[in-house]
């Protein structure tokens, strides 16, 4: 099966600009930066197999960022920023059971003292948090190990 053409990258004054100046950004992260160069090197010719050479990247890698520039390319910049346009597609997989708010209730228990809810310790422990959680009507279940993992991101 022949590989498929690469799609050919035109960018605006304004779009390389904008590329060029997140590439050189302090606070950007690798994988935006990688990818903002990935677009660079397209616009400027080089074909997929250069790419792939230069920033040691898959064909699947420098192909699907190639591609999906071009696809974004119609919605203006005001609509969708640069950096927007190379961030990663929603993953799929079920909806989160915890809502943002009830993140926040939690974090919030996690910052009481465990006296003020009649909790016979110190310091809370993963246990006791889900235990009280689930008290409060918070959530309706949430293992210790969860409610530990959603304190520790923070």
């Amino acid at each position: 099966m022949p590989i498929p053409k690469a799609q050919a990258v035109k960018l605006s004054d304004a779009e390389r600009q904008g590329l060029e100046k997140l590439v050189k950004r302090h606070q950007v992260g690798q994988q935006i930066a990688l990818r903002a160069r990935i677009i660079l090197a397209a616009a400027d010719r080089l074909k997929n197999k250069e790419i792939i050479a230069k920033y040691a990247v898959t064909a699947d890698t420098a192909r699907l960022w190639r591609n999906r520039w071009v696809k974004l390319q119609d919605i203006s910049l005001d609509d969708l920023s640069i950096e927007e346009r190379l961030e990663d597609a929603p993953r799929p997989g079920a909806p989160a059971k915890i809502t943002a708010d009830q993140r926040c209730q939690i974090e919030a228990l996690a910052c009481e003292k465990p006296e003020n809810s009649e909790r016979p310790i110190s310091q809370w422990s993963a246990r006791e948090i889900a235990d009280e959680v689930i008290k409060r009507e918070i959530v309706t279940e949430i293992s210790p190990r969860h409610a530990a993992r959603l304190l520790k991101r923070r």
